[in-house]
């Protein structure tokens, strides 16, 4: 028999609190992935980057983030969730002020893979004490509405920040508020998040660097497609050596008394859907915010604090959203809300895909950002609900971490796929005309749209339905 979901709390403080405190950290989390976005033109005009380097200046936090959520989640278990969080938050603050401070591109990129360590280890670990702190029921209906409305909102939200940041105070800005979000959050963890009793074990070290080195390896190789060639010798080798690594990872994980990942899990209740359904979603969700801003400033000519603004129906539509799902999850089953929810985000994606080269902001904007809103948040409750559907409580910073790397990893594979579409459609330089850049982000649109729209046909074949087991995480 599993352990109960509370078994692992060493202490009766109330929940609510501790709630704030850890969505707070994952919206923070969420919002670094976004808010360099619309500042990308003025830091590589600040430090002189190539496009190259503005590139990278996204990728190494993917990168890191997306490769070491599952080292990270697996040393909550083994280590206690809450010391990881605490650790986490503590990197990830030192990245923000080193990232603040850089003077050069290298400083600049290496602080932003600091940024992405400290998000692995305290991302997977704050999900996993909101299993602990609420069991399966109505109290984690409603968290996880809480928490999938900051997770989706954080990625328009660092949109608006972005904007506002960098117009009033400078890009540097944009890093220094991951300082101010963080160091407050460590101060209020101590009185507000219980202490958990460490679950012990051993670290799998074969298995952390095949699975870190081959998610490296395969989202390098895509990232860098559309510069390369998909079909280049570069691209090909690095992407043939992260699958290889990626396979003796699986190969390792079934020879381990106490393996990294146990891969059984991915067979309990609805865990495996949730994590395929999510990478596919991601995919569409890194790559919406990624060409939102560029539509908005390159070809409708907003300034970065008015795109930024124009983010707001989103995430408002986000939160109403997710705030509402666990209600609406006792009137109907979750396998037709998340169809009708994913239906809706490929729908407003489509919409928003008929990008005019002089649309407005009320027509060519607003009504698709609200229904994609709305289909994001509640999509986003109940993929996270179902990605722990089943799980023991010693597993739970696993089930955390496996659903913020398959979305990460999702959003970096579709944002490299989607990126070459677009520059084949159009052109990604910024003094294309207004007509070709607008053509390459409805390509990338569109194919989002297509993706999401996939990925609400697997929501049903799948059959992702929680088993409503009891004593699990």
């Amino acid at each position: 028999m599993t352990q109960p979901a509370r078994d692992r709390v060493t202490d009766s403080r109330a929940p609510g609190g501790a709630l704030i405190v850890l969505a707070t950290a994952q919206f923070l989390v969420v919002l670094t992935t976004s808010i360099v976005n619309v500042a990308l033109p003025a830091i590589g005009a600040g430090l002189g980057l190539s496009a190259t380097g503005l590139a990278w200046t996204v990728n190494a936090y993917v990168l890191a983030f997306g490769s070491l959520l599952l080292l990270g989640g697996r040393l909550g278990d083994v280590f206690g969730r809450r010391r990881m969080f605490l650790a986490g938050t503590a990197v990830f603050a030192a990245g923000s002020v080193a990232a603040a401070a850089a003077t050069t591109a290298p400083l600049l990129i290496a602080a932003r893979a600091v940024q992405g360590v400290g998000a692995a280890l305290l991302a997977p670990a704050a999900l996993g004490l909101v299993f602990a702190l609420f069991p399966p029921g109505a109290g984690r209906a409603r968290a996880l509405g809480v928490w999938g409305a900051v997770t989706g909102a954080g990625g328009a939200a660092g949109v608006l920040l972005s904007g506002v940041l960098t117009d009033v105070f400078g890009w540097r800005a944009v890093f220094a508020a991951g300082v101010v979000v963080a160091v407050p959050i460590a101060v209020a963890t101590r009185p507000l998040v219980p202490r958990d009793r460490p679950g012990g074990g051993r670290i799998d070290l074969v298995g952390a660097v095949t699975v870190t080195g081959g998610l490296i390896a395969v989202t390098l190789a895509l990232s860098g497609a559309g510069q390369h060639g998909w079909t280049s010798p570069r691209t090909i080798g690095v992407l043939a050596l992260g699958i290889g690594l990626l396979a003796a990872f699986v190969v390792a994980q079934r020879r381990v008394a106490q393996p990294l990942v146990r891969l059984g899990v991915l067979r309990t209740g609805a865990v495996g859907p949730a994590n395929v359904l999510m990478v596919l979603l991601g995919a569409a969700w890194l790559a919406l915010f990624f060409f939102l801003p560029l539509y908005q400033q390159r070809v409708l000519g907003y300034s970065p604090v008015r795109a930024g603004l124009t983010q707001l129906p989103l995430a408002l539509a986000v939160t109403a959203a997710s705030t509402a799902t666990p209600r609406l999850t006792h009137r109907a089953s979750r396998r037709l809300l998340l169809t009708v929810a994913l239906t809706a985000v490929a729908g407003g994606l489509a919409w928003l895909a008929r990008v005019p080269v002089h649309g407005g902001f009320l027509t060519a904007v607003a009504g698709p950002s609200v229904l994609i809103g709305l289909g994001l948040g509640t999509a986003f409750v109940l993929l996270t609900d179902l990605s722990a559907d089943g799980v023991p409580a010693a597993d739970a910073g696993l089930a955390g971490g496996l659903i913020n790397t398959t979305r990460q990893i999702g959003g970096a594979i579709g944002l490299a796929v989607l990126s070459t579409l677009a520059a084949s459609a159009g052109s990604a330089g910024p003094a294309a005309p207004p007509a070709v850049l607008a053509a390459g982000y409805r390509a990338a649109l569109i194919g989002a749209a297509v993706l999401t729209a996939v990925t609400a046909v697997l929501s049903l074949v799948l059959h992702p339905q929680p088993t409503n087991r009891k004593e699990t995480v």
